[in-house]
C-alpha cells in the first residue's frame, strides 16, 4: 500500500542523535513501548519534522530538537490532525499552546532533555539519565541524580564515559563521519534496560571506546588560535576525526577551565566551518543568544552552535565572540 492511500494511524519519534536525544527516547519507550518510525540524523541534523508529512491521528514524539527550528513543519502537523509530545531544553521562543500539543519545555542551563522525561516518568529510568546528562556536559547535575540513585563512584564513571561516547558518537559533517548511525545506536541501547549491561556487554561500547581514544589522540598537541582571560577559540582541520571530536573539545575545556567560554571552528569540506560555543557565564552571557545572531546558528544558554560559518566571516567571528564574552564578569576574590 502506498503512503498516498494509507490511512492507518502511524507514530513517529524524532530525536537528536547524541547522547540526550538517544537516552530521551529510550526512557520513555521503556516505560510506555511503542512502535514508531524513528526519524534521527547526526547532532546538527534538527530540522526532523520536515522529513515526513504526518496524517490525522498520527501520534509525534519529539525530543531533544529545537521548536524554533521546526516551527514550520510542527504547525504543519498538527494542522493535519496529528497529536504531538514534545520534550526539549533548546530555544523555543516561539513556543504556543495547542489541544494536540504537549510540550514539556525546560530552557533552564542545568537542564537536558533526558532530564525532562526523568521527571515525566518520576525517575524510572533515571541511570539513563544520568548518562545523558554527563553526556551533555551537566556533570553537577548528573551527579546529583546519581546520588538520588544511591550510585557509587565506580558507577558514575562508567555511567559518564558512556554519555561521553554516546555523545562522541553524533558529530560529524554528516552520518558518514559516525561510527553508528543514531538509529542503529538508538536500536542497540534500547536493548539494554540497565545502561551497566550495555557497557559490560554491548558491542558498540568498546568499538565507540576505541575509536574515541584514536580520535582524541590525534588531537594532542592541539593550540588555541585565540587565547583571552575569558575566552579563547580553537579551529580544527578538515578531518573526519575533527569534525567527531568538535564538541567534545568544547566540552573538556569547560570542565577543565571553569568559567571560561569557548569556540570550536571545525573545517567543513566545503571550505566552511561549523562551530561549537560554551559559555562559561550561561545566566549572563547565554551561548544561545550569541550563536543565534548568525544564520544558522542556536541552542541552548551553556552550549550552542553555528552549522555554517563561511571563511570569510571568520576574523569577524572572533572579534565578535571575544566582545561578547570577554564582557563576562570576572568572579570577585574572597579576602576572608
Amino acid at each position: 500500500m502506498s503512503a498516498d492511500t494509507d490511512n492507518s494511524v502511524h507514530a513517529y519519534d524524532a530525536f537528536n542523535g547524541d547522547a540526550d536525544g538517544i537516552c530521551a527516547l529510550h526512557q520513555l519507550r521503556l516505560a510506555e513501548p511503542r512502535q514508531a518510525k524513528l526519524i534521527t540524523g547526526a547532532k546538527r541534523d534538527i530540522d526532523l519534522l520536515s522529513r515526513f508529512a504526518a496524517k490525522p491521528g498520527d501520534l509525534l514524539t519529539v525530543l531533544d530538537i529545537s521548536l524554533d527550528s521546526n516551527i514550520v513543519a510542527l504547525r504543519q502537523h498538527l494542522a493535519a490532525g496529528a497529536d504531538i509530545t514534545y520534550f526539549d531544553h533548546h530555544a523555543a521562543t516561539q513556543a504556543f499552546t495547542h489541544e494536540h500539543l504537549h510540550l514539556h519545555c525546560d530552557m533552564a542551563a542545568d537542564v537536558c532533555s533526558s532530564i525532562l522525561v526523568n521527571r515525566h516518568l518520576n525517575g524510572k529510568h533515571g541511570k539513563w539519565a544520568v548518562v545523558a546528562a554527563f553526556g551533555d556536559n551537566l556533570p553537577e547535575v548528573a551527579h546529583a541524580i546519581a546520588s538520588h540513585a544511591g550510585l557509587n563512584a565506580l558507577q558514575r564513571g562508567q555511567l559518564q564515559e558512556l554519555g561521553i561516547l554516546l555523545n562522541y558518537n553524533a558529530y560529524g559533517e554528516s552520518v558518514d563521519d559516525l561510527h553508528f548511525h543514531p538509529e542503529a545506536l538508538y536500536q542497540a541501547v534500547h536493548g539494554y534496560v540497565d545502561p551497566f549491561d550495555f557497557v559490560s556487554n554491548a558491542l558498540p561500547f568498546s568499538v565507540l571506546r576505541n575509536a574515541y581514544a584514536s580520535d582524541m589522540a590525534a588531537m594532542q598537541g592541539l593550540r588555541a588560535y585565540v587565547q583571552n582571560d575569558l575566552s579563547a577559540i580553537y579551529i580544527l582541520p578538515t578531518q573526519a576525526w575533527a569534525r567527531r571530536v568538535s564538541g567534545i573539545l568544547a566540552n573538556q575545556l569547560t570542565q577543565e577551565q571553569r568559567g571560561k567560554s569557548f569556540a570550536v571552528l571545525t573545517a567543513k569540506p566545503d571550505g566552511s566551518y561549523v562551530v561549537s560555543v560554551r559559555s562559561g557565564d550561561a545566566d549572563n552571557c547565554p551561548a544561545n543568544q550569541f550563536c543565534s545572531a548568525f544564520a544558522s546558528g542556536g541552542g541552548r544558554r551553556g552550549a550552542g552552535g553555528i552549522n555554517h560559518l563561511p571563511a570569510s566571516e571568520v576574523d569577524s567571528f572572533v572579534q565578535t565572540f571575544i566582545g561578547y564574552f570577554e564582557k563576562m564578569e570576572k568572579p570577585q576574590l574572597s579576602l576572608s
